[in-house]
Parts: C-alpha cells; sequence; structure tokens
C-alpha cells in the first residue's frame, strides 16, 4: 500500500483566506518527513519533495509572466526622482497573488529538507561499492545485480532490465528490477560467481548476463534507502 503525501498541488491553488492553514499543513508535512530522514529512510520522501520542488519553482516563473502581462496601473509617482512606479491590476476574485505568497514561501522550507535527504543519499552512495562479476558482456540492457541487506542480514538477488522511451524532447532511461531470492549472508562458499554461475543455469533466458555485486557496511533501511541509491549507481555502472 503506497504512502499518502500531504503534500500536493491542491495545496497550492485557491488559496483564499485559509493561507495559514496550508502552511501549517505543510510545515507538519516536511516535519514528518525530517523526521523520517532521521532514520534514515529517504525514500519515496526525497523524490516526491524534489519533483515537487521543481514544478512548483516552474509555476511560479509562469507566474510571474502571466503578472507581467496583466494591465497596471500608476501606484505612485516620485516627482523628485521623477520615476512612475506601477502596480498589476489581477481580475476580480483572483488569488494569484495568495498562489504566488504560498509558492515563495513554501521553496526555502523545501529546499531544507532537500538538503537533509540530499546529505543521506550521498553518504549512502559513497559507502556503496559495485563491481561486475566476471566479464561484461556487450549487451548490458539484462542482468543480475546482488545487493545486501545488513539489516536483515541477507543477500538479495535481483533480475534488471532497462527500457528505453522517448518524449517529444528527450530520451529516457528507465530501470525495472525484479527481486528473485534472498540468500543468507555469512555463507563462505556463496562467491559472487558462483552465485552468477547458480542464475545462469536456473534462469535459462540470459545465458551471458551482465552482473554486478554490491558491497556496503551500513545497516541501513533497505526499501527506503539502500534499494533506491543502489539502483541509481547500477545505472551509473552500467553506463561507464
Amino acid at each position: 500500500m503506497k504512502e499518502k503525501s500531504e503534500l500536493s498541488l491542491n495545496l497550492f491553488t485557491k488559496v483564499g483566506d485559509d493561507l495559514e492553514k496550508r502552511r501549517y499543513i505543510i510545515l507538519a508535512e516536511l516535519q514528518r518527513i525530517s523526521a523520517e530522514f532521521q532514520y534514515y529512510k529517504i525514500y519515496p520522501h526525497l523524490s516526491r519533495i524534489t519533483e515537487l520542488h521543481r514544478t512548483l519553482t516552474e509555476i511560479l516563473t509562469r507566474l510571474s509572466d502571466l503578472r507581467s502581462k496583466f494591465p497596471k496601473r500608476i501606484s505612485k509617482i516620485d516627482w523628485v526622482n521623477q520615476t512612475i512606479e506601477h502596480e498589476v491590476v489581477f481580475v476580480d476574485g483572483t488569488d494569484l497573488s495568495a498562489v504566488e505568497d504560498l509558492i515563495q514561501w513554501t521553496l526555502p522550507q523545501l529546499e531544507k529538507v532537500i538538503q537533509e535527504g540530499v546529505a543521506i543519499h550521498e553518504f549512502v552512495e559513497k559507502e556503496l561499492n559495485v563491481e561486475h562479476v566476471g566479464i561484461l558482456p556487450n549487451y548490458r540492457e539484462e542482468g543480475y545485480f546482488f545487493l545486501p541487506d545488513n539489516r536483515s542480514r541477507k543477500l538479495n538477488l535481483f533480475r534488471f532490465e532497462i527500457s528505453i522511451f522517448h518524449s517529444s524532447e528527450d530520451r529516457y532511461r528507465s530501470l525495472k528490477t525484479r527481486l528473485l531470492k534472498s540468500l543468507k549472508q555469512g555463507d563462505a562458499h556463496l562467491s559472487p560467481g558462483s552465485i552468477k554461475l547458480d542464475l545462469i543455469r536456473e534462469e535459462r533466458e540470459l545465458p551471458n548476463p551482465a552482473t554486478y555485486s554490491f558491497d556496503i557496511s551500513l545497516d541501513f533501511p533497505f526499501d527506503q534507502t539502500v534499494l533506491p541509491v543502489a539502483k541509481r549507481k547500477l545505472m551509473q555502472a552500467i553506463s561507464d
């Protein structure tokens, strides 16, 4: 069951008179996410608030452009300096100013929490080592990777597949993973090479798979931190 976040774009539309209430909701949710980061649980929160920050920044830019297109009226004439100040005239009933104020207030709040998450992500990435197992084939779009879960004392074996899709503006690579099985840690005879051979025998679709083995000494949460960071690092390793 996916966790529902209180942070959504709906908070920033039709703000009206409940600006303080919305600020309270945003602060409470960011405090909850920050508390999760203290337990080294960074996903899916980090990706969600990073995307929200990006979207709100784009909206703010568009609002600024929109504001410049509205009719203006003279608000003040400085006869001494010979300058004229204008103010934007919004249509009746609009709450664009309130939306703009809320976004401007929210962005630095988001940035503080994003920095917390990024610091943990970078630390885990630094502690996470990856090596290829055996000779790497030319075709690396499918294969296996082995990733320890030190908290549960398991070695998780995954199959991965890279999909490429195009948008109107760019080309994207997506990593799909599937857990094959988990092995008990500490079995001395199970080297990465022997595990790879076992998988080749069991999974006959890939006779010469690209295979990667991770090593990490941290016992951070697996699903919320170690696995997402490892996926990003795997994409980098495949691209190198």
